[in-house]
């Protein structure tokens, strides 16, 4: 059973290490610490490495330097997602005894040979929020027989949330938001992002289920993150539901963009804090230069 920590409010940062953390990461923590101070609150560290694959300990030990160089301090010890793999699975094995999701076996090649097939006779696939297509019906549509012998026979496959009987179960959503965008009571909108994916055979959780465990486990009143998790709210607030666990108040934030007005990004190449430290940019400097 989950855990759930009650207690003053408290804030986290929490980055993968599977890369440097660029100027976007620094106004995401930095704000998290501030406004956990200005609260009386705690500031935590959580360590989002799930994927093995690409995540170091190279890189997690620089998220440690880049983040005391700016002045932050936070709660020991940092919760680190790769060992506790176990909860999610309690939490998913939750789901699964409710008949809320259902083993998928299409793969990604075989899923973008649908789309593509689709998009070939002129029809838009629809797609979620992030621009990804919706996870074709095939899986959800199998009989209970039929899935147990794919499941017998030992066919790799992830665990989708059944979005449609997720939301009867859930009912209508909404969570509190002070960000920098839409503020208020806003209406979750869950199905936009259709059968998502909790659990693959490579990885033991998604980022929308561990992150929602986490929250709950480390009492997390206060999510503040960036703009582009702001539709996936929606997803977390469904999950919070089925699951039982406490709805955290949201602050979804600017993003910083870089010169091609994209935002920042790992993958890019984008500016690391070691290099503007390496440059001899000091810690009030860059404050000012992401407008803090």
């Amino acid at each position: 059973m989950i855990e759930i920590s009650r207690q003053k409010p408290k804030f986290r940062f929490a980055p993968s290490p599977n890369g440097p953390l660029h100027l976007g990461h620094a106004l995401s923590a930095i704000l998290n610490h501030d406004m956990a101070a200005k609260a009386g609150g705690d500031f935590l560290l959580r360590i989002e490495d799930i994927d093995q694959t690409r995540c170091t300990p190279d890189f997690e030990k620089g998220i440690y330097t880049d983040l005391s160089w700016l002045g932050l301090r936070w709660q020991e010890p940092v919760r680190r997602q790769s060992e506790h793999f176990p909860a999610y699975q309690e939490a998913l094995q939750t789901l699964i005894e409710r008949g809320l999701v259902y083993p998928a076996f299409l793969t990604r090649g075989e899923v973008k040979a649908r789309v593509a097939a689709f998009g070939a006779n002129s029809e838009s696939w629809q797609r979620d929020p992030d621009g990804t297509p919706l996870y074709p019906s095939d899986d959800r549509e199998r009989s209970a027989a039929e899935r147990q012998r794919l499941l017998a026979s030992g066919m790799k496959h992830a665990w989708r949330l059944d979005m449609e009987k997720a939301r009867a179960a859930g009912g209508p959503l909404h969570w509190q938001e002070s960000g920098d965008g839409e503020t208020g009571v806003i209406s979750a909108d869950p199905a936009a992002w259709g059968d998502v994916v909790l659990s693959r055979s490579d990885a033991p959780s998604s980022y929308h289920l561990s992150v929602v465990v986490d929250d709950a486990v480390q009492g997390i009143t206060n999510v503040v993150r960036g703009l582009d998790l702001f539709h996936a709210t929606s997803i977390h607030r469904l999950l919070q539901t089925l699951l039982g666990l406490p709805e955290p108040l949201y602050h979804h934030h600017r993003l910083l963009l870089g010169s091609d007005g994209k935002k920042l990004s790992k993958s890019m190449g984008d500016t690391g804090i070691a290099e503007w430290r390496r440059q001899g940019l000091s810690p009030a400097e860059l404050r000012r230069r992401i407008g803090l």
